[in-house]
C-alpha cells in the first residue's frame, strides 16, 4: 500500500521572525496577516485531529458520524473566517489558495468519508471489497495531499514575496498528525495480510458445511499461500517505532492458519471422503441379500464402518480444537490491535 500522508495534511507553520516597519497597521503586517490566514483554519485542523483520533481508536467509521458532521461545520466556519479576511494590499494569492484547500477538504468529508462510511457496511464481505475499502482511503490521501502541496507552496511564496521569514517546525498537533498518518498505514498494511487470510478461512469453512470437497481444497490451497505471502509481508514492514508487537500478533494468526491448512483441514476432509466410501460400501452391502454376501463382502463392510467412525473422531476432535484455537487467535488479535492502537494513536479532543 503506498505511504499515507496524513502529516502533510495540515502542517501548522509559526510565524518567528517578520521583517515589517514597525509604523504599519496591523493588517497591512505580511506576517500578521499569514497569521490570521493560519488561524482561520486552526479550529477546522483541530477538529478534523479529533475525528481522526476517534475514528482509529473507535476502528469503525460510523461510530463517529456525528463528529464528522462538526467537521464538517468546522470546516464551513474556517471558510467564513477566510473568506472575510480581505486580500493582502490587493494580493488575493495566499488567501484565495486557502479558501481553495478548505473547500477541497469539505468535499472530502462530505463527499469521500461518506462513502467511506458506506463502503464499511461491506468491506467485510470479500477480499476485493477490503482491497476497495482501503483504495478508497490512499485516492482521499492523495487528493488531500496535492490541495495540501498547493497551498503550502502558495503560503511559501507569499512569504518570499513581502519577506516574512517562517520556521516550518511543526507543532504539537503538527506531530501528532504525522504520528498518526504513519501509523494508519503500519496498522492497515498487517490488517490486510491478516484480512486476506481471515477471509480465505471464511470460504474454505463454507465449502466444508456444504461438504464440497474440492472447494474446501481450492480454499485450504489459497489458505497456505496467502499465509507464506503474508510471513513475506511482515517481514518487510518489521516494527512500528522499535514496537513489534502487532506485527508478532499477525504472525501468530498467520501460524494457525498455516497449521489449519496443512494439518488440520487434511484430516476433515479425509472425514468426507471416508464418509462417502462408507456410503458408498454400505449402499452397496445392503443392495445384497444376507445370503449372497460373501467373507469379502463382510470383511469390506466392516471395514468401512471401522475407518468411518474412526474418522468422526477425529474429525470432531480436530474441528473442536481448532474452532477454539481459531476464538483465541481472533480475540488475542483484536486486543493486540486496540492496545497497539491505544500505545501509539494520539488521543485527541481538542
Amino acid at each position: 500500500m503506498k505511504k499515507k500522508k496524513w502529516n502533510l495534511l495540515f502542517l501548522i507553520i509559526a510565524l518567528v521572525t517578520i521583517s515589517i516597519s514597525s509604523n504599519a497597521q496591523a493588517i497591512e503586517n505580511p506576517g500578521e496577516y499569514m497569521t490570521a490566514i493560519f488561524k482561520a483554519r486552526t479550529d477546522m485542523d483541530q477538529k478534523y485531529m479529533q475525528y481522526l483520533s476517534a475514528a482509529a481508536h473507535g476502528r469503525k467509521a460510523r461510530k463517529v458520524e456525528k463528529l464528522r458532521a462538526e467537521v464538517l461545520e468546522s470546516i464551513n466556519q474556517s471558510k467564513y473566517k477566510t473568506t472575510d479576511l480581505p486580500k493582502y494590499k490587493g494580493d488575493n494569492s495566499l488567501r484565495q489558495g486557502s479558501i481553495d484547500y478548505i473547500t477541497l477538504v469539505y468535499r472530502v468529508f462530505n463527499e469521500d468519508y461518506k462513502k467511506i462510511v458506506d463502503m464499511e457496511e461491506v468491506a467485510e464481505q470479500s477480499f476485493d471489497a477490503m482491497s476497495a475499502y482501503f483504495l478508497l482511503q490512499e485516492k482521499i490521501d492523495e487528493k488531500l495531499n496535492e490541495a495540501n502541496n498547493k497551498v503550502q507552496v502558495a503560503s511559501k511564496e507569499f512569504a518570499a514575496k513581502y519577506n516574512v521569514r517562517i520556521d516550518e517546525t511543526q507543532s504539537a498537533l503538527g506531530s501528532k498528525l504525522e504520528t498518526a498518518g504513519k501509523l494508519n498505514d503500519y496498522t492497515n498494511s498487517l490488517f490486510l495480510i491478516f484480512f486476506k487470510c481471515n477471509w480465505m478461512d471464511k470460504e474454505m469453512v463454507e465449502a466444508m458445511n456444504n461438504k464440497k470437497v474440492n472447494d474446501v481444497e481450492q480454499s485450504r490451497s489459497s489458505l497456505l499461500k496467502f499465509a507464506n505471502e503474508g510471513f513475506q509481508g511482515i517481514d518487510t514492514l518489521k516494527t512500528f517505532n522499535g514496537d513489534p508487537s502487532l506485527a508478532n500478533a499477525c504472525r501468530e494468526v498467520l501460524k494457525y492458519y498455516k497449521k489449519v491448512a496443512e494439518t488440520d483441514v487434511p484430516k476433515l476432509t479425509d472425514f468426507y471422503l471416508k464418509e462417502e466410501n462408507f456410503n458408498k460400501t454400505k449402499k452397496a452391502f445392503e443392495a445384497k441379500s444376507a445370503s449372497s454376501r460373501t467373507k469379502e463382502d463382510v470383511d469390506a463392510y466392516n471395514k468401512a464402518v471401522k475407518e468411518y467412525n474412526e474418522s468422526i473422531n477425529v474429525f470432531n476432535q480436530t474441528n473442536n480444537t481448532m474452532n477454539k484455537e481459531r476464538t483465541q487467535q481472533m480475540n488475542t488479535w483484536e486486543a493486540a490491535q486496540k492496545k497497539f492502537q491505544d500505545t501509539h494513536m494520539p488521543y485527541y479532543k481538542g
